[in-house]
Formats: C-alpha cells, structure tokens, sequence
C-alpha cells in the first residue's frame, strides 16, 4: 500500500471535506472520496488519515480502538500507525495508505493522487 502523506505536492490534489469543527479532538470521520472509503482522526488538534481498510482481510478498520496513534482492527488485532499507515502489529503485514490532511480557511481537506 501506499503512503500518500510522502507523496510531492505536485501530484496530489486536495479535497474539502467538512469544517474542522465537525470533527473535534480524539473522534474520527468516516468519507468516501473517489470510491475509496477513508477515515480522518482528530489527535491532539492534528489531523490524519487511513483508508478504512484492513490490509489483513480487507475488513474495515476505522471502527477500531485508538491508543495514542495506533488503531487497532476490530475484527483480528492487526495494529496501524494512523500517521503513516504501516502496520505496528499483525497479523497484517503490508501497510494500508495513509492520506494527507490538512486545514485551510477552517475546512478539513484531504489529499488524494491526481489521476
């Protein structure tokens, strides 16, 4: 999988999805952007994003616990790191993409590969 928050500017382009302060500190927000289903956390007053996908067993994984900033899949234990999106314990071992998110005039907007 991908990690998209490394990827140059240049080749990304950013989405509004919602005003910052519908997603307040320690909750999350679940969207669809391009037919992929993705989750934004708010942690600490950063922002960050996943696909809500186990790499695992393809099962969703927004759903999980979060402890600091590894969720884990509600469905096997599989752990992530919601930064990067690389896997902190398996029985996953390929990582899942990770989004850039950032804030701008207010609105949360999340970085997705331009086609």
């Amino acid at each position: 999988m991908y990690n998209y928050t490394q990827m140059d500017e240049s080749k990304i382009e950013y989405v509004e999805i919602a005003p910052s302060s519908e997603l307040p500190n320690g909750e999350r927000m679940f969207v669809e952007v391009e037919g992929k289903q993705i989750v934004i956390f708010n942690i600490a007053g950063q922002f960050f994003s996943i696909a809500d996908v186990c790499s695992h067993d393809e099962g969703p994984v927004g759903e999980g616990d979060l402890e600091g900033c590894n969720i884990t899949c509600p469905r096997h234990g599989a752990q992530f790191d919601v930064r990067t999106g690389k896997v902190t314990h398996m029985p996953a071992v390929v990582d899942i993409p990770a989004y850039p998110v950032r804030v701008v005039d207010g609105m949360i907007q999340l970085g997705v590969p331009k086609e």
